[in-house]
């Protein structure tokens, strides 16, 4: 087992709950890491002497040639990134031991140079002959990579010559992905002074410490973990701005260089979906916003609070709902999945018994939640930062989701496996979905219901509302960028600021100190314009999770199919076979008017309660 350098804090349930990595390599000193860096780096450059010029060649190469091509590619591709994406599940690990981050250096550079061997290839089919290639893709042969083919053909207007593509990536290691790695060192480091109560002293906290007190039922707590935050983020303002500034300056750059339109198109064209169809998404969010304002202004009611502040907004409206241990949280999980499909169930079982699940708290450990998918061979790891929180449970079964999801996808193959981004969130959100359900009809206590529907709504505002103002912030960045050179952190803030508060209204008030919290969202770094796909699963699910509703059982075998597609197909042939149309822009709505149906139960739920706590003190 890969243990970080750093002790567990021993002070929840998952202390001790941490992933294996055995299944990749044995520790970061295996020797069984070079041997498959020598093997891959041997089998491109002999790939590289076999079939440079390929597409040029007579007689014209058939489908039973290209798809001996693409057997040995994949494979190639597989043994390059197995030590890489062990590399990075290390580091995420523990960000501040410096053989983890020493070894993530390393394999970016030795992936590199195996990679320069490998680009003539993508760079060839697309610069194929129309016709060869339609007879290429048309052939049965071809017929298990036809999606893979047509897709990337697309990136055909955007692809530089071949010594460019080279230099491009070896430069990479010490551009966007050093600022990157920067940012998660930072984040990872950072410790947040938060005031104690009373007599209590300050708390020093990792940054998911303190944003987990703003779950606390007690305002004092929340409000000081707020405050804890806002100053510590505001102390690493001038470094974190500067990394944002230069990878956005980095996005414009590539964009220039590959002939993008607009800072959105490279993320349109990886998900696969067009920008009419985006815009369509996020006008609907940004026309709902007052949904949004609905349901906090009916909080603060529920609450007892003349003014409800950004530190209010995750509150639990009643002291009714328990902590939860993990035992109790993997019991609920797997459960849930098991009355769905035991297919899926045992799959999640899986990850729980073999190890497959990184939860404890520790300091060093990347904060947040993410699911790593990597060669078809092995499995997915899920890593999260379980705080015994109710909340906590929904954070693992989304992981889940996207941990089955991806197993599932293994039998299309590492070039296919890997879904756009616009449904990986399908299957996670799901996950999410039915554990809510299983949860809500256990609940007898009314008051108990209301709190767990609002956690719900809160969650699918998190989800939809807030990830298309985040997208709304980026466009404004990037856009800012452009025009006006190197952005100042005051700029930045304001941005933020005038997004959340179209999202808000005048049902929240936001703190000055609130103005810096974009600074620890890992995605504006990792994955520009990625929020979005959020927005877009959510709803998706909500549609889907009608459809089950309304057909039962008979809808669990062509889910299960949706998920072993992977990205065999693309997102709107794979949703058409389940019957919804995502081209329409009234799709959309629909999944809006499912969480207004929610917003209207709280409501009733709250007005049969007669709920009228005395207001509280501002």
């Amino acid at each position: 087992m890969s243990k970080s350098s750093s002790s567990s804090s021993g002070t929840n349930s998952a202390a001790g709950v941490r992933w294996n990595l055995n299944d990749y390599y044995k520790s970061e000193k295996d020797p069984a890491i070079d041997k498959d860096l020598k093997e891959a780096l041997s089998r491109a450059q002999a790939f590289e002497r076999k079939y440079r010029g390929f597409f040029a060649r007579k007689p014209a190469p058939t489908g039973a040639g290209l798809v001996k091509l693409l057997q040995e590619y994949e494979d190639i591709l597989s043994t390059r990134d197995r030590p890489h994406i062990y590399a990075h599940l290390l580091f995420a690990s523990d960000t501040q031991n410096p053989a983890y981050g020493r070894l993530l250096q390393q394999m970016q550079q030795r992936s590199t140079e195996i990679s320069r061997h490998l680009i003539f290839f993508t760079l060839e089919w697309c610069a194929a002959d129309d016709k060869l290639a339609a007879k290429l893709i048309a052939d049965k042969a071809c017929a298990r990579y036809r999606h893979y083919l047509e897709a990337a053909r697309r990136y055909k207007p955007h692809l530089l010559s071949e010594p460019e593509e080279k230099i491009i990536d070896e430069l990479e290691n010490t551009g966007s992905r050093a600022f990157m790695r920067l940012f998660d060192e930072l984040q990872g480091a950072a410790r947040f002074t938060v005031k104690g109560k009373g007599k209590e002293k300050p708390r020093q906290l990792t940054e998911q410490e303190a944003l987990s007190l703003l779950y606390d039922p007690d305002r004092e707590v929340r409000k000081a973990a707020a405050e804890g935050l806002s100053a510590g983020f505001q102390t690493m303002l001038k470094p974190l701005t500067f990394i944002f500034n230069n990878l956005v300056q980095n996005h414009s750059t590539m964009d220039r260089l590959r002939h993008y339109p607009d800072p959105m198109a490279s993320r349109n064209l990886s998900n696969e979906i067009d920008r009419k169809t985006v815009e369509a998404l996020l006008a609907t969010c940004d026309e709902h916003n007052p949904l949004v304002a609905r349901y906090y202004r009916l909080k603060g009611k529920l609450l007892g609070l003349k003014t409800l502040y950004d530190y209010d907004r995750y509150a639990p409206i009643s002291g009714d709902l328990p902590r939860c241990a993990w035992k109790e949280a993997r019991a609920m999980v797997s459960a849930s999945y098991h009355a769905f499909s035991p297919v899926l169930g045992k799959i999640v079982d899986e990850f729980f018994q073999k190890n497959w699940i990184d939860a404890e708290l520790r300091p060093g450990k990347r904060g947040g939640a993410f699911c790593c998918s990597g060669p078809t061979d092995l499995h997915p790891y899920i890593l999260m930062n379980f705080t015994d929180k109710m909340r906590d449970v929904s954070t693992l079964a989304h992981e889940l989701g996207h941990g089955v999801h991806g197993y599932l996808a293994r039998k299309q193959g590492y070039l296919q496996a890997d879904t756009p981004l616009t449904v990986a969130e399908t299957a996670s959100v799901f996950g999410e979905m039915l554990t809510f359900h299983r949860l809500l009809e256990a609940q007898k206590d009314p008051k108990v219901k209301l709190a767990l529907l609002c956690n719900k709504i809160e969650d699918a505002f998190a989800t939809v509302f807030r990830q298309a103002c985040m997208t709304r912030f980026e466009q404004k960045v990037h856009a800012a960028r452009r025009q006006e050179g190197e952005l100042t952190a005051e700029a930045i803030s304001k941005f933020w600021m005038d997004c959340n508060k179209a999202m808000f209204g005048d049902s929240v008030h936001l703190t000055d100190g609130y103005a810096s919290w974009w600074c620890y969202i890992g995605h504006f770094i990792h994955t520009p314009f990625y929020c979005y796909a959020y927005s877009f699963g959510e709803l998706l699910v909500l549609s889907l999770y009608a459809l089950y509703r309304q057909e039962g059982k008979s809808f669990v075998p062509r889910y299960l199919d949706l998920l072993a597609a992977g990205g065999s197909e693309s997102p709107e042939a794979l949703t058409r076979k389940m019957g919804l149309d995502i081209s329409k822009p009234s799709f959309w709505k629909k999944g809006i008017d499912l969480i207004a149906e929610m917003v209207q139960e709280a409501e009733g739920l709250a007005a049969k309660l007669a709920v009228a706590p005395k207001a509280r003190k501002r």
